[in-house]
């Protein structure tokens, strides 16, 4: 049975916890075949990101063309887009291929505060990129830049996808990890248009949260490939990063990364065995 052909645009993260690196892992485990344009070398460990190398935008698209012209996209996961011209290349090519199950992760900032995306980009991502995503899925700092407002409590966190869906994306997911107020819980809110659903689960103690963000986009990215609806993505995602942070690796001398197998590894345990979430997960 042929996989479910999932790409990641995104920057490369040498350590292994996030960008290119955690969204191939992600997307083997839940059962997809990863492929990957890559769109920045960064050098970075553990204790942040010391310099990023941003590739040429034509080098960009000729990955992009060789993988669609010959394996083909089920569906796609954009993250760290560094400039306004690789934004406007990704939302091209996406359009050029007619592409639907579209995950657009705002990168725009690394956990310890570095810079990804030009503040300038901002402008072209919404304009050009949000539209043409089936689910966008924002961290609060993200939503607060997307939405131009000031974000402390669950209704801010409405307020903010009620503005973002209407700039284009039809369904939007923010990410509850940096509420205020919240201790003990995990909250993450989908918007369509019409209803929000809230998805809770609980907030574990651990410092070793690398590579949520990346992880979680190509999990949803992965589930809508598989034929999952979009409630039911985002429900498998948030249970696979749930289990990948509980039984996070304690690596390096900082914020060590997620374990991207966990889910895989304990069903082996249990004589499960391995693969994509089931629905209801």
């Amino acid at each position: 049975m042929t996989p479910p052909r999932i790409l990641s645009i995104a920057g490369s993260d040498p350590s292994g916890g996030a960008g290119i690196q955690a969204d191939v892992k992600t997307i083997t485990v839940l059962g997809g075949f990863g492929m990957t344009v890559i769109t920045a070398l960064t050098v970075q460990n553990t204790l942040g990101v010391q310099e990023i190398y941003e590739l040429p935008p034509d080098f960009v698209a000729r990955q992009f063309d060789a993988l669609a012209s010959d394996i083909g996209i089920d569906a796609v996961k954009t993250g760290m887009l560094p400039n306004r011209e690789i934004v406007r290349l990704a939302a091209r090519k996406i359009r050029e291929q007619g592409l639907k199950k579209v995950v657009v992760d705002p990168v725009f900032a690394a956990k310890r505060g570095e810079i990804l995306m030009n503040r300038e980009t901002l402008p072209v991502l919404l304009e050009e990129l949000l539209p043409l995503a089936q689910v966008v899925t924002p961290n609060v700092p993200e939503a607060e830049l997307l939405s131009g407002t000031i974000i402390a409590t669950l209704e801010d966190m409405k307020k903010a996808a009620v503005i973002i869906q209407r700039a284009g994306a039809a369904y939007v997911v923010i990410k509850g990890g940096h509420l205020p107020g919240m201790a003990g819980e995990s909250l993450d809110i989908l918007y369509d248009g019409r209803i929000f659903q809230e998805f809770r689960a609980p907030r574990l103690a651990t410092r070793d949260t690398h590579g949520t963000g990346c992880a979680f986009a190509s999990a949803i990215a992965t589930l809508l490939g598989s034929g999952r609806s979009v409630t039911e993505a985002v429900r498998g995602a948030k249970d696979y990063i749930t289990e990948a942070i509980r039984h996070s690796y304690r690596l390096g001398k900082g914020q060590g990364p997620i374990n991207h197998l966990a889910p895989l590894t304990s069903r082996c345990s249990s004589g499960a065995g391995g693969g994509p979430l089931e629905k209801g997960d």
